[in-house]
């Protein structure tokens, strides 16, 4: 990332590279912003092996400091300053942070602090080091199964990675705009940030908050004329309640099982759909799948540049239908600090290079003759008055009868549960035609519209809260 952005800002100082509100920065002003603050950065002790906190609203500075950081040799870590005190605290003890870059009060005494909002003075080039391949560049936190979240450590090879795959699926250029609406702490975000600037493109921020407007993030679309865009399943159901549609754009989707309906009714609505498929522990998307213009059925597809697949049992044969298994460049370093985690998750790759690991995802998939089909989390396996269910079979059910524009099945004791966004008359009757009695919700809630995370995904946890 480092060298491709340097050479870029070499090749189109000129050309406007950042967006930000009524803020614009060329390529030359972004390169020399963060040559500034890698300076300032290096002399606090940033630079191989350390790790430096990004806590800091999306903006021009955020995005300097992210190049900055990379720049010393350091590896980021991203903080929403919107989540709670002690939960920015946990995370940043637990990663063991060299330093913190922040734009407003310090969450925590614990590490040096520097402000983004301070002048930094001017300074020569930082010297251009190349880092290590398998150095980190970023560590992003996600939850963890036991309540204690995790840090993902992400090396500089499966970033280059990311980005020079990407580059071909995409078709990005210098002629494109990226818009980039996703939380810094959403892995989503690496792509959407990074590939505008090594590709000579223009990156334009969009506040997280404001993702969830539908009309005014049209708006923004429509002003800026941006070419390519990612979004959760979700993210792009509030544009299309808005009325979006744009035959220019390609549109990116990801982060959470694509819905046959929502594939079809957004389909036509722009210019190229793309399914992208990954985990934040295979530096965010290992497959991808051409949505073409009538889908029936919905693909994973398959792997990009550098990714290799496989759908493995418990030996790790290969099966055509079980867990999906992930290797190649993007594999990730593993869990920082969870040696025993790493193990369990990140294993030896029979089927690659020598000292190479797959990892293991978690999700069931099926091989078909289009590519790899999503079926289900492994882990969603429930059991109602003791049959087994599976809730993803429960809400694709629900998905599929007119009227039900979203729904999210869970279990609240003994009784399943259903939250529907839409109106579909009879609902439990509909059910009873297509589902075993026990898996046809005894209790159906109504609602106007999911609740969402800050990454865009659909909050079961405060859905089931209100049970």
């Amino acid at each position: 990332m480092v060298q491709l952005f340097r050479r870029q800002a070499a090749s189109t100082p000129d050309r406007v590279a950042l967006v930000a509100g009524a803020e614009r920065l060329t390529y030359a002003e972004l390169d020399a912003a963060a040559d500034r603050l890698a300076t300032r950065l290096a002399a606090a002790g940033a630079g191989p092996g350390a790790l430096v906190g990004i806590c800091a609203a999306k903006s021009a500075a955020c995005v300097t400091a992210m190049l900055a950081v990379l720049r010393t040799g350091a590896a980021y870590l991203p903080l929403d300053p919107g989540h709670p005190a002690a939960r920015v605290e946990l995370v940043l003890t637990d990663s063991g942070a060299h330093l913190l870059l922040t734009d407003g009060d310090p969450v925590t005494t614990a590490v040096p602090v520097i402000r983004l909002d301070e002048e930094h003075p001017p300074a020569p080039p930082f010297p251009a080091v190349p880092p290590d391949p398998a150095a980190p560049a970023y560590v992003i936190y996600t939850s963890g199964s036991t309540g204690r979240p995790k840090g993902v450590v992400v090396p500089h090879r499966a970033l280059a990675n990311l980005l020079t795959g990407m580059r071909a699926l995409a078709g990005s250029s210098e002629d494109d705009v990226w818009l980039s609406a996703a939380s810094l702490t959403f892995d989503m975000s690496v792509p959407e940030l990074y590939l505008p600037l090594v590709t000579g493109g223009r990156l334009v921020l969009l506040d997280p908050k404001a993702a969830i407007l539908g009309k005014r993030l049209a708006a923004l679309i429509e002003r800026e004329g941006v070419t390519h865009m990612q979004a959760t399943p979700s993210g792009w159901r509030v544009l299309l309640y808005a009325g979006f549609r744009d035959p220019k754009l390609t549109a990116l989707i990801g982060g959470e099982a694509l819905p046959a309906a929502l594939a079809r009714e957004l389909r036509p609505r722009v210019g190229r759909l793309v399914n992208m498929y990954g985990p934040t522990e295979a530096a965010v998307w290992a497959t991808s799948w051409e949505v073409p213009p009538e889908p029936e059925t919905i693909s994973i597809g398959d792997p990009l540049p550098g990714a290799s697949v496989h759908v493995v049992d418990d030996r790790l044969n290969e099966v055509t239908q079980g867990e999906l298994a992930i290797g190649g460049v993007g594999v990730a370093s593993g869990y920082l600090g969870r040696p025993a985690l790493t193990a369990e998750r990140f294993v030896p790759d029979p089927y690659g290079e020598p000292g190479s690991r797959l990892y293991l995802t978690g999700d069931v998939v099926r091989r078909t003759g289009a590519g790899l089909e999503f079926l289900r989390r492994a882990d969603t396996q429930v059991k109602v008055r003791g049959y087994r269910v599976e809730l993803g079979e429960v809400e694709a059910a629900m998905d599929a009868l007119p009227g039900v524009r979203q729904s999210v099945a869970a279990v609240s004791g003994d009784a399943l549960v259903a939250f529907v966004v839409g109106d579909c008359p009879d609902l439990r009757g509909r059910l009873a035609e297509v589902l075993p009695s026990y898996m046809v919700p005894t209790r159906v809630v109504p609602l106007d519209s999911l609740p969402l995370t800050p990454n865009g995904k659909i909050d079961r946890r405060a859905l089931e809260e209100t049970l």
